[in-house]
């Protein structure tokens, strides 16, 4: 553990949440660096800063990333519509539904989970079991025949079903299969070797199990039967802290694509709350009309993600954990003791 003497405020913070997971905040160097919680909590295995954790939608960044990359190489444009794409049968999809529509959450194309009426996303899988949810195609039934909820463009509305159809882009025009792809042009492009798609019946070592908390009575069960059996293009990536600070610095540099590209994923695009935005796979929080923050989050049963980047002070954040609360609270709480 790496932290500071004047962070008693932190520690109480940590203490008062439960945190499980890992915390590391850069700027040139190490800032602070922690790690509390058990990976394997059946075992007493502590987590450590070298842990792999699930980031659930925290990954719809690496799928807008790869789309930005296609783009850049002319395989595609922003404005190519998913029609003239993917030969899937979608009968209830409006036919001017763009990439940008579908990067943007402004598609309304309908969503097999929609976070805004359903809360337990553990309830999918009672007629659809997780482990049959293999390949990205195999999520098409749940949505692909249902109505259209919006006109393509009218409003930001959260949805993971589109980035399920990013995803089969990706594979369509690359021959490759997403999380191939992933692998290749991101994660070993970036230096985030201990990255990856890992099915949950095949976790390599150093990774944390999920727990979910039953506050009631204190009991806790791991998240093996609430969530798909390998993560894809809408989330279900396991990183490190320190992958994703990697992840941030190739981003900002230069290494993934063209500073046009990396300006295009970056730009507020539509806006999801009064100073909220939301550019090409991540989030964009706005104070007096500046950008001051761009992040990512990610939330599943057993799971919880942040990590962000302040353009002016130059710091980065992760925050891991395998629990199902609170990176949000420990992202605030450096945020005030770091002034960014």
């Amino acid at each position: 553990m790496l932290i500071r003497n004047n962070d008693k405020r932190l520690s109480s913070v940590i203490n008062n949440v439960g945190f499980s997971g890992v915390v590391l905040v850069k700027r040139e160097d190490i800032l602070l660096q922690l790690a509390e919680g058990y990976a394997d909590r059946a075992n007493e295995i502590p987590n450590n800063p070298g842990t792999r954790f699930g980031i659930a939608s925290g990954c719809k960044v690496f799928t807008a990333v790869a789309i930005c990359q296609l783009v850049e190489k002319g395989f595609l444009s922003f404005e190519t519509r998913l029609k003239d794409i993917l030969e899937d049968v979608f009968p209830f999809f409006d036919e001017t539904i763009t990439i940008h529509h579908l990067l943007t959450h402004s598609s309304g194309v309908p969503d097999y989970f929609d976070e805004s009426v359903m809360d337990d996303f553990e309830e999918l899988w009672k007629e659809r079991p997780m482990y049959l949810l293999n390949h990205l195609r195999d999520f098409l039934p749940m949505f692909q025949n249902k109505q259209m909820k919006f006109k393509p463009g009218e409003k930001f509305h959260y949805n993971n079903a589109g980035f399920i159809l990013l995803g089969l882009i990706i594979e369509k025009m690359t021959g490759l299969s997403f999380q191939d792809y992933i692998q290749s042009h991101i994660f070993e492009t970036c230096g985030m070797k201990d990255s990856g798609y890992f099915r949950f019946d095949y976790l390599p070592e150093n990774t944390a199990i999920g727990y979910i908390d039953n506050e009631e009575d204190g009991t806790w069960r791991t998240n093996i039967y609430s969530l798909p059996v390998r993560g894809g293009s809408d989330g279900g990536a396991y990183v490190t802290a320190q992958d994703m600070i990697l992840f941030w610095e190739a981003l900002c540099t230069g290494k993934l694509m063209s500073e046009e590209y990396t300006e295009k994923l970056m730009t507020p695009h539509v806006q999801a709350d009064e100073n909220e935005y939301y550019g090409y796979g991540l989030w964009i929080s706005k104070k007096n009309e500046v950008i001051f923050r761009y992040h990512l989050m990610g939330y599943d049963p057993g799971v919880s993600f942040h990590s962000a980047c302040y353009p002016e002070s130059g710091i980065v954040l992760a925050v891991t954990s395998n629990i199902s609360n609170g990176p949000f609270t420990l992202m605030e709480e450096i945020e005030r003791d770091f002034k960014v």
